[in-house]
């Protein structure tokens, strides 16, 4: 379509009772000179069916054909649109029907296609009706002497830069940069620099652009920092101590990772005639935040804290979440403590919540702990834990009975390898190990969910507004796809269904351990789950079988658990059901979709900066054979995971020309000789190359570690 045809279709549909052809022309400001150009344009989307006439006022045809939407994500072929309809449903288009638009422009589009089996439905971008002032990343590129940007993402072609920033530039730094004037395709779009980060090859430079572009606060305003220098206090105020329930005097202490430094919660167990008093204490955040003020409006923004390599991005200014928030040892720290009475079976007979002080009695360490419980504990760490050594072994047998229950309960454990990332003094990335889960991790772990389910179990019997944690019943379209995909990879899927349980998908992970397939097998229950979110309805959590949950446990950096720590503060005062319902309803529905759409944002965050620092790792590996396994397939190539748990991919055209496809979710066919490769197979990989800028790693296949065809079976067999 030309200009003169999109324009007369967006004020059509701008105006869907319809204009008539004067009120067009009026509305356009045609011209005599171009009035014959107008008319013929009228003329043609007549005939082809775009527009009707009817007593002289012009209509679109197919109206319903015809919608706006958000531009979501653009690459260098193609994008994707969110219609701004209640349904919010998700377009494919191509780039050359984009129209240049970038992420976060409001576009008029027209629906081509339907969905088809998993694909989305597809569309083509008419017109820009709202230009998005996003930035977008890219690297400085050498032409014909001068310098342009190689955008990223959004095309192949490097832009022409209109405007310089203040810092000089040099073939290869990462910039950050803006459409200064916009073309009819991406590649005529010029660009404004807004900022650079130094060399493209460097993981930091790419995540700080990275954090730029996506919004994401680095940096605390001016009015956020002048708040907190009013509370940067050492210790809490003495009027609102002998308010609080007094627990200084229990052995109450920390268990965390060796550089954690905001510690948000503690812990302290005692064994009784009839089972056990579990207490766990949370920094009460609250009560430094206060409602309305410009800490908390920052951390309704940032919704999260992030982490990613040696980076912490806290959703809390560093001198409260290090600071005064922080259960940090042998000081006086203002908690929120649930108190438990738990039987001798692990069931939780009574709990409250009290507003406390307490003393941490020592700063945990995982590792140490994990050293007590296994009797390799050293004198130096003995006399480290002597005050509190003694409740260990009572921790560790309570965290077994609970983990017994949850397990009995038919909850899955998902066991998936996280990467730690370990940098040098200069940011740089120089290991990359999986992260260990000892038993101490498991006690602190099972302590928090009990907390968790208690705060949950009290705003749904009182019935006032809270933040929930949700997990749904996975869909039962993806349960039959599992059924599929465990069948294609030669698993029983026995109990799996459109109606499976949790236990159902529990027994399977069960039955793989000590199987080569028990990683994968892993990934793939976790895919089939839906994504945990925040909602102010109970509805349940299905991955720990569990109807009450919420999150109580870290308010130094998640805002979820911050807003019902608010919520139990009026409680604990005695403010009416009445009262809170009308206090805070309202307040525990946006909290609750702000804290959903925040960790969506903080998740993705995390896992492309850490895309970025393997690429950098494995820049020094280039050459190097590792040993790994399928982890995904896809028509363009074959994901493969590493020990370490870097994941690279391994191009089809580095293998025997073919029509490659994707059967079952989980096997690569076409393969000239009929080789299969099958998710979970056991493979060795040469890292041929990287990049650090875009976060890939490619891999090549070293030998023929894929069993044949005859070995294996046919597609058809699986």
């Amino acid at each position: 379509m030309n200009s003169f045809k999109i324009n007369i279709i967006r004020e059509l549909y701008e105006n869907p009772n319809g204009l008539s052809e004067k009120e067009l022309t009026k509305k356009l400001e045609i011209t005599k000179k171009i009035s014959k150009k107008f008319s013929q344009s009228l003329a043609d989307l007549k005939k082809y069916g775009d527009i009707i006439s009817k007593k002289g006022v012009w209509k679109l045809k197919n109206s319903d054909i015809y919608f706006s939407a958000r531009v979501s994500t653009v690459n260098t072929k193609s994008g994707f649109i969110i219609s701004q309809s209640e349904e919010q449903t998700e377009f494919f288009v191509r780039g050359k029907d984009l129209r240049g638009a970038i992420p976060g422009d409001i576009v008029l589009a027209k629906k081509t296609a339907e969905a088809y089996e998993d694909r989305s439905p597809e569309a083509v971008v008419l017109a820009v009706l709202q230009e998005s002032k996003l930035l977008q990343t890219g690297i400085i590129v050498g032409e014909e002497n001068m310098l342009m940007v190689l955008p990223d993402k959004i095309c192949r072609e490097p832009l022409v830069i209109a405007k310089y920033g203040n810092n000089p530039l040099k073939v290869g730094d990462k910039v950050v940069f803006s459409i200064k004037k916009r073309g009819e395709r991406h590649f005529e779009h010029t660009v404004s620099i807004e900022d650079t980060f130094g060399s493209s090859e460097n993981a930091k430079a790419s995540a700080e652009a990275y954090l730029l572009v996506n919004g994401i606060h680095t940096e605390f305003p001016p009015e956020v920092l002048d708040e907190t220098s009013k509370i940067d206090i050492d210790e809490p105020d003495e009027d609102e101590i002998y308010r609080r329930l007094d627990l200084r005097g229990e052995p109450i202490f920390t268990i965390d990772g060796a550089d954690t430094k905001d510690i948000d919660d503690a812990v302290s167990v005692t064994r009784t005639e009839k089972g056990y008093k579990l207490g766990v204490h949370i920094a009460d955040v609250s009560h430094y935040v206060k409602r309305g003020s410009a800490i908390e409006k920052e951390a309704f923004y940032r919704g999260t804290s992030i982490y990613y390599a040696d980076r912490v991005i806290p959703m809390l200014p560093k001198e409260l979440s290090n600071g005064i928030c922080s259960l940090n040892p042998n000081v006086d720290r203002l908690a929120f403590s649930c108190l438990m009475d738990i039987t001798a079976d692990g069931k939780l007979a009574s709990y409250r919540f009290e507003k406390t002080v307490i003393r941490s009695r020592v700063k945990g360490v995982y590792s140490e702990v994990n050293k007590i419980i296994d009797g390799s504990a050293d004198e130096k760490i003995r006399e480290k834990y002597a005050r509190v050594i003694d409740k260990i072994p009572v921790m560790t047998e309570l965290a077994a009975i609970f983990e017994k229950n949850r397990i009995n309960r038919g909850a899955p454990e998902i066991d998936t390898a996280e990467p730690k990332i370990i940098t040098d003094e200069n940011g740089i990335c120089i290991d990359i190990k999986p992260r260990e889960r000892g038993t101490a991790e498991k006690i602190i772990e099972e302590f928090m969910l009990m907390a968790n389910n208690a705060a949950a179990s009290l705003a749904m019997k009182e019935k006032f507004p809270f933040v929930y944690r949700v997990h749904e019943s996975p869909a039962e379209e993806k349960l039959l796809t599992l059924e599929d995909t465990l069948t294609a990879i030669g698993v029983n899927p026995e109990g799996i269904n459109e109606k499976s349980s949790a236990e159902d998908l529990a027994k399977i992970i069960r039955n793989a351990k000590n199987t080569d397939k028990y990683e994968v097998i892993n990934r793939i229950v976790l895919r089939t789950m839906m994504k945990a979110k925040y909602s102010d309805e109970p509805l349940g959590h299905y991955g720990l079988v569990m109807k009450e949950y919420a999150h109580f446990t870290s308010p130094i950096r998640r805002l979820a658990d911050l807003s019902i720590h608010r919520i139990l503060t009026d409680y604990v005062y005695a403010l009416s059901s009445e009262k809170l319902v009308k206090k805070y309803e309202k307040f525990a529905f946006e909290n609750a979709h702000q804290a959903s759409v925040t960790e969506l944002s903080a998740v993705k965050c995390e896992r492309e900066c850490e895309n970025f620092y393997m690429a950098e790792y494995m820049k020094n590996h280039i050459g190097e054979e590792f040993d790994g396994f399928i982890s995904g397939v896809s028509p363009s190539g074959i994901f493969v995971c590493i020990e370490n748990t870097v994941e690279g991919m391994v191009s089809v055209t580095k293998l025997p020309a073919g029509d490659y496809d994707v059967e079952h979710g989980v096997i690569l066919t076409g393969a000239p000789d009929g080789k299969l490769y099958t998710v979970g197979d056991k493979v060795r990989v040469k890292c041929a190359s990287v990049s650090v800028n875009g976060g890939f790693i490619d891999f090549d296949f070293v030998q023929n570690d894929i069993a044949d065809t005859e070995e294996k079976g046919t597609i058809e067999d699986v």
